[in-house]
């Protein structure tokens, strides 16, 4: 089951990722959900592309995590720059 729900007063999707039982909770902006994953519409939108992509947006935020333990974790754009768009 995913864990995530939308924040429209920060326009992200926040979600956890669990890692030797630890529970991270992680952002992901609005910006990057439409412009690498191809959301298009409000709230619902932004999560299912989340649920779509949850492997790979996981995965990235657990290289964040590794690289910075213990900050906050907020996904943008720039995030995914080497990653081409997966929308056709």
């Amino acid at each position: 089951m995913v864990e995530a729900i939308y924040c429209y007063d920060t326009a992200c999707v926040r979600f956890a990722v669990y890692e030797e039982g630890r529970r991270i909770l992680v952002d992901i902006g609005e910006d990057a959900l439409r412009d690498v994953f191809g959301a298009c519409g409000g709230g619902e939108s932004l999560l299912d592309s989340y649920r779509q992509h949850a492997p790979l947006i996981d995965a990235l935020a657990l290289e964040r995590h590794h690289a910075a333990p213990g900050a906050p974790i907020l996904l943008g754009i720039a995030d995914f720059g080497a990653i081409p768009s997966v929308v056709a």
